[in-house]
């Protein structure tokens, strides 16, 4: 795969965080019964960045959690299949907090539909808000993240290459063509 573009760099990703990190305190007054939960894999950096930034702004420690689900990666092929959802390492009750779902890229919204499902299964939030690094557009469901850091139109033969340094040893987020 060629890559097309850098579209975010460390001090982009930075930014974007930081915004998010304030939109999601300012929606919901503060952080009271708010709890990140990271999709693994790319959302679970993301989400420890974001209660980073809480955690300094708030001056109040917010809960990350882990979801993971295994899927097959519906950006790198035509034939889509569901995504499969496995054990977290969730033993936390969410009945009646502010879950954010948070994920590197939203593309067609299977995997975040997946992560719902997952929730439901735990119990009942009392409300469930999605954020992400970057939505790339071609829903197949409507679903609509709460909270997004960079909004990049693209073709279905281009791929979102997000990379974190505690994953990737860099911070940047390419755009790739299939070639």
């Amino acid at each position: 795969m060629k890559t097309k573009a850098i579209i975010l760099d460390e001090k982009a990703i930075q930014r974007a965080t930081t915004r998010i990190a304030n939109e999601i305190i300012e929606r919901n007054k503060g952080i009271k019964d708010v709890i990140l939960v990271g999709i693994r894999t790319r959302g679970v950096p993301f989400a420890q960045r974001l209660a980073k930034k809480i955690e300094s702004i708030e001056d109040e420690k917010i809960e990350v959690l882990t979801l993971d689900i295994t899927f097959y990666r519906d950006d790198l092929t035509e034939e889509y299949k569901e995504p499969i959802v496995k054990d977290s390492n969730i033993e936390y009750n969410i009945e009646d907090k502010i879950v954010v779902l948070v994920d590197d890229v939203i593309y067609t919204g299977r995997t975040a539909r997946a992560a719902l499902d997952a929730l439901v299964h735990m119990g009942r939030a009392r409300k469930v808000q999605l954020a992400v690094l970057i939505d790339r557009g071609h829903r197949e469901l409507p679903i609509r993240p709460d909270y997004v850091g960079k909004n990049v139109p693209t073709s279905r033969n281009e791929i979102i290459d997000v990379n974190f340094e505690e994953i990737d040893g860099k911070d940047q987020v390419k755009i790739k063509a299939i070639e």
